[in-house]
């Protein structure tokens, strides 16, 4: 299903989706020397865990981003259906939720 959302235009989606490619690919690598590392020691320690955890939940939110980039439901609020505003998007990329939305979640 394609969404239309005059916030997000195509040369902004192709550039966004340019970017989460290269935020993958930095995150991806990330993870393997964590996992390398953590495989060289035997223990990874709580802040190494920590680093691992945050750096598979960080490509875990890039990938359904580029998902919604696919499907075209990228930039719309994925529990009320409004236009997420571009600032938004730009600050926060992989951002599922507008700001009220949002704040319902953690609420």
């Amino acid at each position: 299903m394609t969404i239309d959302n005059p916030t997000v235009d195509r040369r902004r989606l192709a550039d966004l989706h340019h970017a989460l490619q290269e935020e993958l690919s930095a995150q991806t690598t990330r993870l393997r020397e964590l996992s390398e590392l953590t495989a060289d020691t035997g223990d990874p320690g709580a802040d190494h865990a920590a680093l691992l955890a945050a750096t598979r939940h960080s490509i875990e939110q890039i990938n359904d981003a580029l998902r919604r980039v696919a499907d075209g439901s990228y930039g719309v609020c994925a529990k009320c259906g409004a236009a997420i505003p571009v600032e938004r998007l730009e600050i926060l990329p992989h951002a599922r939720f507008c700001v009220p939305c949002q704040a319902k979640q953690k609420g």
